[in-house]
């Protein structure tokens, strides 16, 4: 009984009815962070609920949203496996909190704003069993603009390209679960950068495959989408003792300016 206070958990495992499926498969934790997301989290849902891969569990972490975001977790109740919405530090503090909750063997990471493309999570399965012993599989993503143009990118982990920039695709990725016992968790001082440091840590110790299929479509915009990541980069590679502080300082100041160029670019293609 709430007494007439909305409930701020839900999902198919607190009510006892979610489907194992085969266990001949392995289970794939999806783990969504949302805050105020009403204008988007219907369609990263729906997308997840397409996939043709009958192992997915989808785990929601909202911040504490004021809008109807919640709304629409109690419409999509028994058909996700569970949600929270409590407040938090961020998306890494989220996404941290999703990860003691997850049972999966492979753990994704999509935005709210984000969508998986049809049959996504079933080719990178397909992927790990060609590369057993993977812990960190990528594939392209396209990335949505409001001017209609959407280019793709992504390339596979390789050490050298990427302790310079997060050269690899993290939306949609998966991760095995060995990788967060091995080294550890986000850090959630991190507003965008937090999946970078996390993985630069690694090095060069890294095991990776990538398929070249685009498995994933990103809405520009936001956080991401601005140097300031760029500057959290600089910090997360000063940190993992990857490059020296002034070293970092030039591949930053690299780096915004293929920013800037690229947003020159975007701007004159909109004007055509």
């Amino acid at each position: 009984m709430n007494n007439g206070k909305r409930e701020t958990s839900g999902g198919q495992r607190l009510k006892g009815t979610l489907a194992e499926g085969s266990t001949d498969l392995p289970l794939v934790t999806v783990v969504t962070a949302v805050f105020n997301g009403q204008s988007c989290l219907a369609g990263c849902l729906e997308s997840v609920l397409a996939q043709d891969y009958p192992r997915i569990e989808h785990i929601i972490m909202d911040g504490g949203s004021t809008d109807g975001t919640l709304d629409i977790l109690h419409r999509y109740n028994d058909r996700i496996a569970l949600w929270k919405s409590e407040p938090d530090k961020g998306v890494y503090d989220a996404w941290n909190k999703a990860l003691n909750l997850a049972r999966g063997e492979w753990i994704c990471f999509l935005g709210a704003d984000d969508l998986y493309l049809p049959g996504a999570i079933g080719a990178y399965v397909a992927l790990a069993r060609k590369y057993p012993g993977a812990e960190f599989l990528s594939s392209r993503a396209k990335l949505d603009h409001s001017t209609g143009y959407s280019p793709t990118f992504g390339g596979p982990w390789l050490w050298p390209r990427f302790a310079t920039a997060m050269t690899t695709v993290h939306v949609g990725a998966m991760h095995h679960k060995n990788m967060f016992a091995r080294l550890g968790r986000f850090d959630s001082t991190y507003r965008i950068a937090g999946d970078y440091e996390l993985m630069l840590r690694a090095k060069d110790t890294l095991k990776s495959a990538f398929t070249p299929l685009t498995t994933v479509v990103m809405r520009a915009g936001g956080l991401s989408d601005s140097t300031a990541g760029l500057y959290e980069a600089k910090r997360a590679k000063i940190a993992a003792g990857v490059c020296s502080a002034p070293l970092a300082t030039v591949q930053l100041q690299r780096a915004v300016m293929r920013f800037h160029l690229r947003r020159l670019y975007l701007k004159a293609r909109s004007l055509f």
